[in-house]
């Protein structure tokens, strides 16, 4: 459920002026559509039925939030030009399914290829990296304004690519600075630890996890060698707080623990700290045990810092 948040009137402005820019830019006022006869309502409802197939002007009427004398208007036209046939349902005897006639199917791959090229043009002078972060950006904000919730099986887990280790410290060091107050000097220790397990990464002890939600980085663990080769252990845990309750970091505590046990480590070891509470519950519940605490001065906080152990051997 939304919380009814009024928004400022700064970000009100800001959506009205992306708003008066992108109508103007793809041709919203414009009498016709790129190509095309047919107005903006009479192109959406071709392309709902090209897209859904047979359906009623009540269906209609639900996909497009349009008013149903309008809806009605529209396919007594598009019936009329030929471009839309109905037949009674067999299911409700005074329903009628609407659907295109081939007229009606030319019609659309025209209106369909006028729109493509149209977002081509629009594009053109964009990098092929803009272009992708220009098209993840707009399904971010689909979504949040639909209000879809994520749910575990958005989440995907994957190896380390180019371009992770700096993502992955500016991210940490941002959050721990938000949620901790922690300083710069944090954001240093993570630098020098994944900077040592790029430059000797051993494959036969030692591997990384990223957690992505829709193709955007929410989560990452390390699996870290140490100078006791029956020893491992489990380094720079963090899910980003839009991708947490979804069970992120039980699983890369997991994958890094099963992956421990198959390069044949006997313990994993791991240092964290008491206030960060989510991530010891994680832990314990994953059946590593505190071992050993020590109160300190880091990241310009006083703190009490944790070691915890677990036991890799199957018995």
């Amino acid at each position: 459920m939304k919380s009814e948040i009024t928004p400022s009137a700064q970000v009100i402005k800001r959506v009205r002026s992306f708003n008066r820019f992108y109508t103007r830019e793809i041709g919203l006022l414009t009498e016709h559509m790129p190509g095309s006869a047919l107005t903006l309502a009479e192109a959406r409802v071709l392309y709902e039925l090209a897209q859904d197939g047979e359906q009623t002007a009540a269906d209609l009427v639900r996909a497009l939030v349009m008013d149903k004398a309008h809806v009605s208007r529209i396919v007594a036209r598009h019936t009329h030009a030929g471009l839309v046939k109905s037949r009674i349902s067999p299911q409700h005897g005074k329903h009628k399914l609407l659907s295109l006639t081939a007229a009606g199917k030319k019609a659309f791959k025209e209106l369909n290829n006028g729109t493509e090229s149209q977002i081509k043009t629009l594009l053109s002078t964009l990098s092929v990296e803009d272009c992708d972060r220009l098209a993840k950006h707009m399904q971010e904000i689909q979504r949040m304004l639909e209000g879809s919730v994520p749910s575990r099986e958005d989440v995907v887990f994957r190896p380390l690519k180019p371009g992770d280790i700096g993502w992955i410290t500016h991210r940490q060091a941002v959050l721990y600075a938000q949620e901790h107050g922690w300083d710069g000097t944090f954001e240093g220790l993570v630098s020098e630890i994944l900077g040592d397990f790029v430059k000797n990464f051993d494959p036969s002890r030692e591997d990384a996890w990223v957690a992505e939600l829709r193709g955007e980085i929410v989560g990452s663990v390390f699996l870290v060698k140490s100078e006791d080769r029956q020893v491992a252990k489990l380094r720079l845990l963090y899910v980003d707080p839009m991708a947490r309750g979804l069970g992120i970091g039980s699983r890369l505590v997991q994958l890094c623990i099963e992956r421990a046990r198959a390069f044949g480590y006997n313990t994993m070891t791991l240092w964290t700290h008491d206030i960060l509470v989510p991530a010891r519950k994680i832990y314990g519940a994953a059946g590593f045990t505190l071992r050993e605490t020590n109160r300190y001065r880091l990241f310009g906080k006083d703190l009490t810092g944790e070691t915890w152990t677990l036991d890799l051997v199957q018995r």
